[in-house]
């Protein structure tokens, strides 16, 4: 069973005021810690699971229906069902419909949610299946925009590298050693629906 939600409130960032995370970790032992540094070691160059400095945040939607479906699909640490590796699949957080944002791994450790950019980028899920249905359910969408502006500015990422999934290919920071899959993306977030988001972003102002 997971570990009981408990709601944390992290210290503002230069004048930004942290949304309510509400915090639900999926299993990250020993045993992840060493498979996500052999992965990094693997695709990247860097042994190590630790996120330090990173310079990209990206949107995803989960294709599922509930945060309870997103969370029993990253936190068992099984290979993946698309590239079959280890470590399982996650992300840092998750938005769910109702605007409740979870937190599932610390922002210190490297997270499998992007083929060539896991090294230095921060994942972001949105609870559903399509990139409309997301942005056209207010609550949802303003919790997820609060989310990543916080960390935006908590960092120093750039506006244009707050990308949607689909959009990991043309990122600057995009690295793969592995050439099978490094052209490997996926169709959440496309660079149409990731512009009205980014407008959102902005009209949110800056940091």
């Amino acid at each position: 069973m997971p570990a009981p939600a408990r709601a944390t409130r992290q210290a503002p960032v230069v004048g930004i005021v942290a949304p309510t995370i509400v915090a639900r970790p999926i299993p990250f032992g020993a045993r992840r810690k060493r498979e996500t540094a052999a992965y990094a070691a693997r695709h990247y160059g860097v042994a190590t699971y630790r996120l330090t400095d990173p310079r990209v945040i990206v949107e995803h939607y989960t294709g599922t229906r509930t945060f309870a479906e997103a969370y029993g699909m990253f936190a068992p640490d099984i290979p993946d069902p698309e590239l079959h590796e280890l470590p399982g699949l996650c992300s840092h957080f998750v938005v769910d419909r109702d605007g409740t944002i979870y937190g599932l791994v610390p922002v210190s450790y490297m997270c499998r949610h992007t083929v060539g950019l896991n090294y230095t980028a921060i994942g972001v899920e949105n609870v559903g299946t399509t990139d409309a249905q997301i942005l056209g359910d207010r609550r949802q969408l303003e919790a997820s925009l609060r989310l990543t502006r916080w960390l935006r500015c908590r960092f120093g990422v750039r506006l244009r590298d707050v990308i949607g999934h689909n959009e990991s290919l043309g990122s600057a920071y995009h690295r793969e050693r592995v050439a099978s899959v490094r052209r490997q993306t996926h169709d959440d977030w496309k660079r149409a629906d990731m512009r009205v988001y980014r407008a959102k972003l902005r009209a949110l102002g800056g940091c």
